[in-house]
């Protein structure tokens, strides 16, 4: 872990300082001091506006350097001080508000534990369906929607500073919501980029080979470029609410939260009916011309979720993942940039871990963890992943079945289509044809009879098209297995082909 990794090179270092030494009268920034100083000598910055909302939580590794022999993470648990924080942690994501504002009176250990913030956002989520007003903190907005009588703007934002208490696991949350992205982690920009190519080099070049691209320049006609900031979208958007996570909320409230909140995982704004519920939407966008065959939409309603608005501040973003339904997709960027890492399909990213089915993907906690951890080890592989940083303008296309992690680097806005054409219709027939695609197939209310049903609509509205392709499939694949010349005048009794002069 964190603290371990550096504890050598601390060490080290304390050696050298022992001799001018800064004594501080203050405690509290003595222990803030200490969590910079481990975050810089790990070759980290943190962010400007960093809380120090940790309750003086340090990584392991300072444990060594104490002058204390106890660590108050296990003397104020007791008897459970042999279970993991993640354990302490999923117990106590069974308790109410109530049972965890009292335990956290119990030692200065289930203070920690009991203001972790992610237990609060569970508990806001869970029981905030219509939205929430965010008030600082997650605990500050649970305590707000089901206590209003109580003023949570006269209580102190940073809690208690607990001595001596070291998690590895805990602070690492922490230092993930409070991290600027490292420059050698937005160096590697490798992606292959174009400018005004035509369809069919688009073709040719990149969907058929399955392979990504960034195009620049193709939207430039879209009104959403010159009109999309947050005042406009707030008043045409109204009272309209969008998903975030598993919330509906207004778009003015949304804003309030990215405004304020500074987490491992901020909430991602990610709604798939935006243009229902806002028909101006539609109209200030356009699909660029390299994507315009979409052969799902002969289901009509009946097509899986295959557009969505997505908005979030820095930090929010998507971890790995491939595609639903094994569908290709863009993503345009209206407002900000992204970091985007790519897998081919046959390469499983480092810490990632999918069933056998594909059904489910373990993954870390949050892309920041991700790439603390894993990024580094990518550079000395043989197939290295591509990666680029997608600025306003620019459009982004991500052949079908490759994994991608995509990371907001600054507040941004971007309208993103999965799609099938035909160069990619006999995959996503075989996929949705699984035998257990009812567990693979997402977007749509009937998972089990999609394939029949877009077979069908294939079939009426392009007759002969899937025969088609599957001859075609054929041609292809009996022409690569077709022997070489030089294979052909092997002779057969004596190995390998020799020269005679």
């Amino acid at each position: 872990m964190l603290g371990c990794r550096s504890l050598l090179k601390q060490i080290k270092k304390r050696k050298r300082r022992k001799s001018h030494k800064c004594i501080t009268k203050n405690p509290k920034r003595k222990i803030e001091q200490e969590q910079e100083d481990c975050a810089a000598e790990d070759g980290f910055s943190l962010k400007g506006s960093s809380p120090s909302q940790n309750y003086g939580v340090q990584p392991l590794g300072n444990f060594y350097f104490s002058s204390s022999p106890h660590n108050s993470r296990n003397t104020g648990l007791g008897n459970i001080q042999t279970l993991t924080d993640e354990l302490v942690l999923d117990i106590l994501g069974f308790l109410s508000g109530t049972d965890l504002g009292i335990l956290s009176t119990v030692s200065k250990s289930f203070y920690v534990f009991c203001n972790h913030e992610p237990l609060w956002r569970n508990l806001v989520l869970e029981n905030c369906g219509d939205g929430f007003l965010f008030k600082r903190s997650w605990k500050s907005t649970y305590v707000a929607t089901y206590q209003p009588s109580f003023d949570v703007s006269k209580v102190g934002s940073l809690g208690l500073k607990v001595k001596d208490f070291y998690s590895d696991y805990l602070f690492q949350s922490w230092l993930c919501a409070n991290l600027e992205m490292k420059h050698e982690w937005l160096d590697r920009d490798n992606v292959i980029r174009r400018k005004g190519i035509s369809l069919d080099e688009f073709i040719s070049n990149f969907e058929e080979p399955n392979k990504p691209v960034l195009l620049e320049g193709c939207l430039d006609n879209w009104p959403a470029l010159e009109k999309w900031d947050r005042d406009y979208l707030v008043k045409v958007c109204g009272d309209a609410r969008f998903s975030v996570g598993p919330v509906q909320m207004k778009l003015d409230d949304y804003f309030r939260y990215s405004d304020q909140a500074q987490e491992e995982r901020p909430l991602y704004l990610f709604d798939p009916k935006f243009a229902d519920k806002v028909p101006k939407l539609d109209q200030d966008y356009e699909v660029p011309l390299y994507f315009n065959e979409d052969l799902f939409s002969v289901l009509g309603e009946e097509r899986p979720d295959y557009r969505w608005i997505i908005i979030g501040p820095a930090g929010s973003g998507s971890s790995f993942h491939i595609d639903p339904n094994s569908t290709s997709a863009w993503n345009a960027v209206v407002k900000g940039s992204k970091k985007w890492v790519l897998f081919p399909p046959d390469v499983v990213p480092p810490g990632v871990h999918p069933s056998s089915d594909g059904a489910e993907v373990a993954c870390p906690v949050s892309i920041t963890e991700w790439f603390m951890n894993f990024y580094e080890s990518t550079k000395t592989w043989k197939k290295k992943p591509v990666e680029c940083v997608c600025k306003a303008g620019e459009v982004i296309f991500v052949p079908n079945g490759w994994w991608h992690l995509v990371i907001n680097l600054e507040d941004s806005i971007a309208i993103t289509q999965n799609f099938v054409s035909r160069r990619n219709l006999l995959n996503v027939m075989e996929f949705l044809k699984r035998p257990n695609a009812s567990s693979l197939v997402s977007g749509t209310r009937d998972r089990v009879n999609l394939h029949d049903k877009f077979r069908n609509a294939i079939e009426a509205s392009y007759p002969g098209t899937i025969d088609k392709l599957v001859l075609e499939a054929e041609k292809k694949k009996a022409e690569q297995e077709k022997p070489s010349f030089w294979d052909s005048v092997k002779d057969s009794n004596s190995g390998a082909f020799k020269f005679s002069f």
